[in-house]
Formats: C-alpha cells, structure tokens, sequence
C-alpha cells in the first residue's frame, strides 16, 4: 500500500514538472518570437471579416489555409457545393502516434458589422497599438522595431483582435511553439475554424454532419469570450443559446409634419417605447408570460462554482459608471444563467443634425433573446410573439397592405434572422473536464474559475447535437475588450497567455 502510494505521488510529481517544463519553454519560445507574432497578428487583423462581406471572408479563409499548409496542418477548406458562399469551415490536424484522446480546438474567423465613424481616430481593420486603454488615457504608440522590447500591457485596437482571430492565432501558434521545443502532444490535436459564427452559424450544422468521420473526437475545446472581469482565467461549461427578432410598427402610411399633425396620428416611436417597454417590469425582470418556465435548474455542483467565484459586481458598476442593475439585485453571473430580452437597437426617423419635425411612419427595434439550458428557441419565439398579441396588436410577417392598415388598429411587422440556436451545457465533473481545468491551471498563478455558462452564444448545440461530444470554453480576452463594439482590442498579456493554455491543453494529462 505504501509503495503504491509512492508510485503514485511520484507519477504526480513527474507530471507536474512535465507540464512545469513544457509551459516553460512555450513561455521561452513566444518571448523569443514577440515581434514576429506581433507582426503576423495584425496581418491577420487587417483582413476585414464582417460575416456578411463574403469575399472579404473568403481573403481570411484563404490566409488561414496558408498558414496551417506552412504548419504541416493538411488544411481543408469544407464548403457546401462548389466555393462560394457560404464562407467555408477550415480543417486541420496533427495526429500524435499513440495518443488514445482526440481534441478538436474550435474559434471561428469572420468578425462582426461595424461603422467606422464610430471608432475614436482609428479605423477598424488598421491594427493600431496603445500604450493602455483608451478610456484610461492610452495614446496611440507605433509598433515596436524588431528587437525592441514589448510592453505586455499595451492595448491592439482592430475589429476581431480579441473575438475571434485572437483565438484562432493563440491555438495555431501554441502548436507552432511545440512543434519548434519539439514537444510532443499528449493528445491528437485537430482544429475547426468557422467563418460564419457571427451570422449564426447558419450552415455549421450541414457542413460538420457532411464530415462526422473526421471529427470524432473526446472534446471540443472551444476559444471565444472574456476572461473572467477580475482578470482571473476561467473555464467555461456552458453558452446560452441566441436568436434575433426584428420587430415593426407603424403609424400613418407616409411621414407628416409634427405640427398639423402632432397629438392626433399616432406616432410610431412612441407605440414601439411603449410596447418594449412592457416586456420588463421597473426591476428590469422580464415578464413576458413563461419566459423562464422551461429553465433546467442548476446543480449543485454548478451552484457551487458560482458560489466561489469572485464578487466583482460592485467594481463592475463603478467602472461602467452605473448605479443599479437590472434583475432585482441578482449578481451578474446569477443572471447570465437566465434567459434575457435585450433591444440590441432602435431606429425611427432622425436625431441631431438630421431631426426634423416630422411624426414618422416606422418604428424599428432589433431584438436579441438570449436562452439557456431548457429554453428552445421556437418556444421563447412565440412567448414573445404572443406577448405582443396580448398588447393588442396585430401581428405578421410583412408589411401591412392597405386592407390591413384599414382594419387593425395596430400592426407589427415580426419576423425572426437567419440563424440561431440553443443554449448548451456540459457537466462539470467529466473526467474531460476535470482535464481542462488542470490544464489551464498549470498556466494560472491564481485558481481557476469555473463558470457553468457564459453570458454570450456560440453554436455548441449544434456541434453537441451534430456530433454528441462535451463542448467546453476556454476564453482568453481580457474583459474590457469592446466586443462587438467600436474600440475592441485585445491586451497583449491576454493573447500571450493564451498561447500558453492551449499548449498546455494540448499537452494536457490523458490519465
């Protein structure tokens, strides 16, 4: 007994110093390399890929495929019929002899819309460097010569540098860094790339199916999303799902002026702010009938994590400047783990120099319905759909015709985007997941967090579903990183880290 306890603490040991010496030298190998990752990042960065610019994503795609050919990757470019929209899932991998597990590494290269007029002095596919945040003061800085030193928390400001093509880059070159020390994975390594995550994956599920035999496989490990705000690296078990609705209504059936007709023809605007403004009640909850009913509770080991994890919400407002949230004093992550109604915008008739006086004739909003396990998104559609029935309006798919306009009061134009998909969630406790954790511990000074579902989606339904294998996130940008938004960027220590955790993934313990 005793000797089988020394045998098995001295097997503990040797795997600790086996990761301690294989973070090592990929640490090595990336400082030795800075300047040239740097460069080949912005290369990468200066692509635009808005998921709705085919042949832009196609440029990336074709990038991509390169780069993996020079990595020995045997890249393939997955389209549905001939090349051509949509934009393809890129495939590689790197067999290891012997390895007993299969881990599919998954990030995905389009990127999403934006106006350019919104970034401050910078354009979004011109990688710009900053000596720190923006809104902290940061000036912009020119990039650093070859051998000059890189300061780790400089800021690059460029659409997609930290969702998603800093995912991609930090999988490809924690490859690269092992292969270059001659380090071994312990396990087969392959690789998914998707160009249309940010359209909502529309296709993923069609294209996967098409090619199961090759993606069998023990995980999916998948980068995208923030670390955690505290700055403390994190591993996530679960998304919510996400489906977008457009919603309309209408006034008379041409603009009028404000002034004969003001206080008399209902003013869309105002119709619109009244009926989103009854989806949630003065707390922010929603209180569309049922919206949560179908929720598949927590347990407790998940309840636990959550428990455990830093209590930043009172940081968080002071940064963002606000002084109450919505929820009913719920903590944030108690709310990611509830289905949300979100305006993601709003549009009728004109503001600032363009304003006019004029009742207008539409009134639009984009809205955004993020679901979580349980919720199924032809359900959580029609909640809404009937909800809006229930304040009186008349509701289609089109917009109304003159027979229409003269028979219902109100009309709302509801029609459901391209796209979507549920929430996903894989149990905490897998052997497979107990594995990453450890993985992306041996990188981490502090202790892991843990979280059952991150707030954002991605399509891991559809891979789950397709292919019935454990999807787990491993997100490595830093928090603040203007997702989705004008500014996004990436600090520099967050895609170095992230290269090392998924070498260390890559060479995670099988036993």
């Amino acid at each position: 007994m005793i000797r089988s306890k020394v045998a098995i603490l001295l097997t503990l040991l040797l795997g600790i110093a086996a990761f301690g010496q294989t973070n090592t030298a990929v640490r090595e190998y990336r400082q030795a390399n800075e300047n040239r990752l740097l460069t080949d990042f912005v290369q990468f960065l200066s692509i635009r890929n808005v998921a709705s610019d085919i042949p832009a994503v196609y440029k990336n795609a074709d990038l991509l495929v390169e780069t993996m050919k020079r990595e020995g990757l045997a890249p393939q470019a997955w389209y549905l019929g001939d090349k051509g929209s949509p934009p393809p899932v890129i495939y590689g991998e790197w067999l290891t002899p012997g390895a007993t597990r299969t881990i599919i590494f998954y990030a995905h290269y389009d990127g999403q819309p934006t106006d350019p007029k919104q970034w401050n002095s910078i354009e979004p596919w011109v990688p710009t460097l900053f000596s720190a945040p923006m809104e902290k003061g940061g000036a912009k800085i020119p990039f650093p010569k070859d051998g000059e030193k890189i300061d780790p928390e400089w800021r690059l400001y460029a659409r997609s540098a930290s969702d998603d093509k800093a995912g991609v880059f930090a999988i490809l070159t924690a490859l690269e860094a092992l292969k270059a020390k001659g380090i071994k994975p312990t396990v087969n390594i392959k690789f998914l790339f998707e160009g249309e995550e940010e359209a909502g994956s529309v296709h993923l599920g069609e294209i996967i199916a098409a090619h199961k035999d090759l993606l069998n496989a023990n995980a999916f490990i998948v980068c995208d999303g923030p670390v955690h705000q505290s700055g403390r690296k994190q591993v996530v078990f679960g998304v919510r799902g996400d489906v977008n609705v457009d919603l309309t209504v209408y006034g008379a059936n041409r603009p009028l002026h404000s002034g004969h007709y003001g206080n008399w023809s209902p003013n869309p605007a105002l119709t619109l702010a009244k009926l989103l403004s009854s989806m949630k009640d003065d707390k922010g909850n929603v209180v569309v009938n049922g919206w949560a009913d179908d929720v598949e509770a927590l347990g407790p080991v998940e309840q636990k994590a959550i428990s455990e994890a830093p209590k930043y919400d009172d940081e968080l407002k002071r940064q963002l400047g606000i002084v109450y949230t919505e929820g009913g004093g719920k903590s944030l992550l108690e709310l990611i783990n509830q289905p949300s109604l979100n305006i993601n915008g709003m549009s009728s008739g004109d503001v600032g120099a363009l304003a006019r006086n004029v009742i207008p004739s539409t009134a639009t909003a984009v809205l955004d319905l993020r679901l979580v396990k349980g919720n199924d998104i032809d359900r959580q559609v029609e909640k809404l759909r009937k909800h809006i029935e229930s304040r009186g309006f008349h509701v289609i798919d089109h917009d109304p015709t003159s027979a229409e306009r003269s028979r219902y009061p109100m009309i709302a134009k509801f029609t459901v985007r391209a796209g979507g998909y549920n929430a996903q969630r894989t149990k905490m406790d897998l052997p497979i997941s107990l594995r990453v954790i450890d993985a992306v511990q041996a990188v981490s000074k502090d202790p892991v967090i843990r979280m059952p579902t991150l707030g954002g989606s991605l399509p891991l339904s559809i891979i789950s579903e397709t292919l019935n294998v454990p999807t787990i996130t491993v997100p490595i940008a830093n928090y603040d990183n203007n997702q989705h938004a004008e500014n996004e960027n990436i600090r520099l220590q967050n895609l170095w880290d992230g290269i090392e955790m998924f070498a260390s993934l890559m060479t995670m313990k099988t036993n």
